[in-house]
């Protein structure tokens, strides 16, 4: 041992040194390093080693003994909840335009989704028949009184479909198809016929501009060609040709729908029905206000020089079953179908809708 090899100069250094020789033979015998540290800290008059600083030296080994801790659990999906701030931001729920024409960018650039309400109403009074369904140009003309009954079943079915749209889908191409009929079905005594039935098939573009006007978000622009007949001959033929401008404002639960149309003459319109638009007017406009799941909506429109027009106030409940919902519709004025342009009558419709204007 080297600490042997310097034990003459111990023992000639210091009397405490002799003294302590045979001391440091006893503790170069000792196999334990710590042990024999000590030892020789203790004969030299050092401080002996603390139990702790004892230690020092087997941490190494002893961290190396350690057991290999399991791995830390995955974190779970409601763990991974609890880790994210409480002012993480929410996205923003579709107002009723972007939804009723898909603006949202993760919608399917091609798809088909319901139109203007679809409703089967088994009962529909009206306080007026229109048992001359000719237009004007047709008065003079000797027919006998068809005999139609107040009471009538009405239905409609309407869809569009996106054909094309832009990337981020705020600028679209729809085609869309309206039908609607008025069923003499209680009329037994004229075999329950189809007193009229509207065709109305268009095409339009669609854009979500995003601006704010007055309050109110202005989520749509649109402009279309529209045809409209009830397919039959003359000389109860109606039909005419428009280019319908749409623009639709919203704020919250309530939309306002304003829709100005110039009408395209064709051919036959003159034969038809010339004076179509003295009842119709050149737009209409129409307010929609959901409040816990019911649908109101009401629709004007007209031609004020002329003095005529018509309103229709339409409640929808929320759904009853399924998708089911109760229908209820008054009106008041011209044009309830195409047969009545020029002809003025209030109505009362009940029944049920799959859909309004803006619940899509």
């Amino acid at each position: 041992m080297p600490l042997l090899l310097l034990l003459p100069a111990l023992l000639t250094a210091s009397p405490v040194a002799v003294s302590a020789a045979p001391g440091l033979q006893s503790c170069a015998a000792i196999n334990d390093a710590q042990r024999r540290l000590a030892c020789y800290d203790r004969i030299s008059g050092r401080s002996p080693a603390l139990p702790g600083a004892l230690s020092t030296g087997s941490e190494p080994a002893a961290a190396s003994r350690q057991p290999i801790s399991a791995p830390a659990a995955v974190s779970t999906g409601a763990d991974f909840e609890r880790s994210v701030p409480a002012s993480a931001p929410v996205p923003a729920a579709m107002s009723m335009l972007e939804r009723a024409w898909s603006f949202n960018p993760d919608s399917d650039r091609y798809l088909i989704k319901l139109f203007n309400p679809n409703y089967l109403a088994p009962v529909r009074y009206q306080s007026r028949t229109n048992d001359r369904p000719f237009s004007p140009v047709f008065s003079a003309l000797e027919t006998p009184e068809s005999e139609v009954d107040n009471i009538e079943a009405a239905f409609q079915i309407s869809f569009k479909t996106r054909v094309w749209a832009n990337d981020d889908r705020r600028f679209g191409l729809w085609f869309a198809y309206t039908q609607q009929s008025f069923w003499q079905v209680y009329n037994d005594e004229n075999s329950s016929p189809f007193r009229d039935t509207n065709y109305k098939p268009e095409l339009m573009v669609a854009w979500q501009p995003q601006l704010s006007v007055g309050g109110f978000e202005l989520g749509l622009l649109g402009l279309g060609y529209t045809h409209e007949s009830n397919g039959r001959a003359d000389p109860i033929s109606r039909s005419w040709d428009r280019l319908i401008a749409r623009i639709g404002l919203e704020r919250g639960d309530f939309a306002l729908l304003l829709r100005p149309w110039i009408r395209i003459d064709d051919e036959g319109s003159d034969e038809d029905n010339p004076d179509i638009t003295d009842y119709y007017g050149y737009g209409d406009i129409t307010a929609v206000y959901k409040w816990r799941g019911n649908s109101f909506t009401l629709m004007a429109r007209g031609n004020p020089g002329e003095s005529k027009g018509a309103v229709r106030a339409t409640w929808m409940t929320p759904k009853l079953v399924g998708p089911l919902r109760g229908y209820l519709v008054a009106f008041s004025g011209y044009g309830a179908t195409m047969i009545d342009y020029n002809f003025k009558q209030n109505a009362v419709s009940v029944g049920i809708a799959l859909n309004d204007l803006l619940d899509r």
